[in-house]
C-alpha cells in the first residue's frame, strides 16, 4: 500500500441500484469489504465501467495520486511520470462531505460520505477504519477488478 493510500480492501457487488434505477449511464452499487467488514453505496458511470453483481474488486481511497504521498497540486500534468492512477482501471476525485457515528459499544458505526462530482460514496464500518479521514478532505477513489 502506498503512502497515499489512507483506505484500501477488496469489495464485492451484492446488489446494483438497491433504490432503483435514477439514471441511464450511472449505477448505484451495494457492496461488503472482505477484510475490514465496510459496507459501501457507491455511484459508478457504468457507460464507462461497467460493474456487474457478483464482481470483486479493490477499492483504494488516497489523498494524491503521486507515489511517494506528496501532496496534490491540484492541475493534472501530463508526462511520463508513473502515479498511482497507473495501477488502477477507474478513478474519481472527490470531496468528503460528512462524518457520523451511530450506535454505542461494540455496535458502534461510522459513516463516511463523499461526492465526486455529483456520484456518491457512503463507507460504514468499524470507526477506527475510518479514523484517518477528514471533513472537506479531498480524495481520490480507485478501482480495480480482480
Amino acid at each position: 500500500m502506498s503512502s497515499a493510500v489512507i483506505f484500501e480492501d477488496i469489495f464485492v457487488v451484492d446488489k446494483l441500484d438497491p433504490d432503483g434505477k435514477k439514471f441511464d449511464k450511472v449505477t448505484r452499487i451495494e457492496s461488503r469489504s472482505q477484510n475490514l467488514d465496510m459496507f459501501m453505496h457507491l455511484d459508478v458511470n457504468t457507460e464507462i465501467y461497467p460493474m456487474r453483481e457478483g464482481d470483486k474488486f479493490t477499492m483504494a481511497l488516497a489523498h494524491t495520486l503521486n507515489l511517494d504521498g506528496t501532496p496534490d497540486t491540484g492541475y493534472y500534468t501530463q508526462g511520463g511520470r508513473k502515479t498511482l492512477a497507473d495501477k488502477y482501471e477507474y478513478v474519481m476525485h472527490g470531496k468528503l462531505y460528512k462524518i457520523s457515528e451511530e450506535g454505542s459499544g461494540k455496535a458502534i458505526r461510522a459513516e463516511v460520505y463523499v461526492s465526486y462530482g455529483g456520484l456518491l460514496m457512503m463507507l460504514r464500518g468499524d470507526p477506527s477504519n475510518v479514523a484517518k479521514f477528514e471533513l472537506d478532505q479531498r480524495l481520490f477513489l480507485l478501482i480495480r477488478k480482480l
